[in-house]
Parts: structure tokens; sequence; C-alpha cells
């Protein structure tokens, strides 16, 4: 849906900066129009590698787009690269320093706020963000009641199949793909593993996500039978560990039939699979006879303004742009980047679309939304550790009660 936004008149400056406009439609825009004045203004932007290919440049055509939009600019940019995932490391090191507009994943949210580094969405921009997307999705770029940054995708991980492997039932069950064919997934990776224990061990992260001293909670006999099953995958001949990506390079060479992965690795996993090329959902798996659903982690990366910046409003133009509906669908027309504009993801065009069925379905009825306090930052080791401990065989089905016992235990004294 595209957003027409009216300037405030008789707004303070100071105001004005917090309420930034969006990309056009306003009739002091017309007025602009008419009387050719423009404002010089300059905008440092980040964005990743991939959004700034010389033969596929979707920064560069949005940057274009967005100075017809707003014709009382003349923009001087200057782009470089920084992905979303080393956002929060590279502004931390000076947020005044940072560029005035970035985009970033939002599990650093906390540490974008924590270091003055991140504006709060002023009221038209919070008019597109509740327009454009659903209140998990919202809800992952809020912090402390506030709303910060422009969600333009979701950021979650699915399954990737062969379909001359497996049928449409088989990838129901990751039970039933991996007594047929091998099948990747990254154990010792806690992104990924928390997928298999949040429902089975009945595994929770500071109560709703954002109350640290509720800490990370497991039920100790639950998860000794979880971790029982966790080895019986790992001891399974079809299972494959992916380690570092290693599963799309196996999946490449013919070695596995299912991984599971995200949207980034669209484009490879067709050219690999060819007319064989499935995206789905997650599967269920089987505990002590009863069926579970995996949960994924999800979240959203997002567009977001410096409030450091020399130019706040401009900025905080250009980033609600970024996630405009407008720029969202030439992002998934030029690279294949999944919309969260639920009104783009609902619409004709990408109903059929098995691709974001697949990443939309886990999003909305497969995932919890991945907590972004910085006391989650003792999550990911220990995960690791634990789904080590299983693929190299420290942990067995012998001494799963004990190993079980003592990481829930540990997860109990992290975060006190």
């Amino acid at each position: 849906m595209k957003i027409n936004w009216t300037k405030a008149i008789g707004l303070t400056a100071a105001a004005a900066m917090l309420l930034p406009l969006a990309a056009c439609g306003s009739s002091n825009d017309s007025a602009a129009k008419s009387s050719g004045s423009t404002e010089e203004v300059a905008l440092s932007v980040w964005a990743p590698q991939e959004d700034q290919a010389k033969d596929n440049n979707w920064l560069d055509k949005t940057e274009k787009a967005f100075e017809k939009a707003h014709p009382e600019y003349k923009i001087t940019w200057k782009n470089d690269v920084v992905s979303e995932a080393d956002a929060a490391d590279t502004v931390e090191k000076d947020p005044s320093a940072a560029a005035d507009v970035y985009m970033f994943a939002n599990d650093q949210l906390g540490r974008l706020v924590d270091a003055g580094a991140i504006g709060e969405v002023g009221t038209n921009e919070l008019k597109q963000v509740k327009e454009q997307n659903t209140q998990s999705l919202i809800d992952s770029v809020s912090n402390g009641g506030k709303v910060y940054g422009v969600p333009y995708t979701t950021n979650t991980w699915f399954m990737y199949y062969d379909k001359s492997a497996f049928s449409a039932d088989d990838i129901k069950s990751l039970d039933s793909m991996l007594a047929k064919a091998k099948v990747a997934f990254p154990m010792t990776n806690g992104w990924y593993l928390q997928a298999l224990l949040t429902k089975s061990a009945d595994l929770t992260f500071f109560g709703d996500g954002t109350d640290a001293s509720k800490g990370i909670t497991v039920d100790k006999d639950k998860l000794t039978a979880a971790t029982k099953y966790l080895v019986s995958v790992a001891n399974n001949p079809n299972f494959v560990l992916d380690n570092e990506n290693s599963g799309l390079s196996d999946l490449q060479a013919g070695n596995i039939k299912a991984y599971f992965s995200g949207s980034w690795d669209a484009a490879n996993v067709k050219k690999a699979l060819g007319d064989n090329y499935g995206a789905a959902p997650l599967p269920t798996y089987t505990v002590d006879g009863k069926s579970y659903q995996m949960q994924a982690f999800a979240g959203s990366k997002a567009a977001a303004y410096n409030p450091n910046a020399k130019n706040q409003k401009a900025a905080a133009q250009f980033a609600a742009y970024l996630g405009s509906s407008e720029s969202q669908k030439t992002h998934y027309d030029m690279r294949e980047v999944i919309p969260s504009d639920k009104t783009l993801t609902s619409s004709d065009e990408f109903k059929g679309n098995e691709l974001v069925n697949a990443q939309s379905t886990v999003a909305d009825e497969q995932s919890l939304i991945q907590p972004t306090i910085s006391a989650m930052n003792s999550w990911w080791d220990t995960a690791k550790a634990f789904g080590e401990s299983i693929t190299i065989k420290v942990t067995t089905a012998v001494n799963s009660a004990v190993m079980a016992s003592a990481w829930a235990d540990q997860l109990a004294v992290m975060n006190k």
C-alpha cells in the first residue's frame, strides 16, 4: 500500500525532525515542485553488498526513486557496504560517525537503542509500519514501548527440498524425511537448534521475550526426552550436519536432498535443483510418541535513521522509503527479498509463490519472535556447545538425562 503523508504545518523545527514525512504526495511537495525550490541535503547510507551490485543495484534504484518523489531535495549520496548483520557492531564504534540511514537485523535493536544510535519512528512512519506489518513484526522493531525502524523483510528460515526425493506428505514430518533421504540441519547453531526444543522441552526466553529477570527456562524431564530425540537424529545415517552453511554446498553437490535456510539462498537453490526445486514451511517431529511443530526464531530486517544525522528529517524519510511497499516490491523483483508488507504478500501475485508462502507461514504460524534484549547474547554459545556435544557423541542416549539436567541448570543461572 502506498502511503501518502501530509506535512504538518506550524510545528517547531525540532518537532518536525521527529515527525518525518513519507515518500510523496503532500501539498508542500506540490508547492516545491511548482516553485522549484530545493534544499541541499547530504545523506550517508549503509546497505549490504548484494543491494549495491553493479549489475543489480537496488539501493541506487531506490535512491533515484526517492529523489523523484522528493523534488524539494537536491541530494548528495554517500553509500558504503555494511550488512544488516554487522550494523550494530559498526554503529557502536562511533554512533556520531555512523551512517545517517542503515539497514539492520532486529536482534540488534537493544544494542542500537542503548548506543543512542537509532531514531524512534515518527507519527507518519508509525502509521506506515502498522499498515504494512503484522503485530509480531511490529513487536520485532519495538523496544521499551517505542517503535524503531521500518521492516522490509521477515528474517527467519524454512525448508528447501528436492521434489524428486520427497512427496508432499513426506515434507510434513522430519522423521519421514530422515527415513527416505539425507537431510542437513545446523544442530550446532542456536538460531536453529531451539526449533526442536521450544515446544518439546517447554523452552522459554525471558518470559514474553522482554524481561531479562525471567531468564531462559526449560522443563528438565521434557528436555531429557528431547535430548534423546536429538541424539537419535544425529545418529541417523541420513542426518548431515550443516556447519557454516555447508548444507548449501552439499545440496549443490547432490549429497543431500533437504536443508534449512532462508530466502537469501533461494537463487542458488533454484539453480541447483532446477525443476525439482521445493520450498516449504517447517515439518513436525516426534518425541516420546508425541508430534511437535518445529518453531523457528523470527524477526525482521529493517531500515532505520541515525538521530545523530545532520539532515535528520530527510534521513528519517529515506529510511521509511526503503521500507515502503514500492521499494519492497522492487527488492523482491531484483533480489527475491521477500516483502514483510502484508498488503503485498496477500496479493494475487504472491499467493501462489511457494518461496513466499514458506517464509510467510513460518513467520506467521511456526515461529516465536527472537528476543532483542542484550541478555539473549547468553544463549548462543551455550546452545552451540550443547548441540556440539550431541554431534560429537559426548551426549548420548545413555547419559542424556545427566547432560540435559546439567544444561538446564546452566540455563537457569546464566541470567541471574
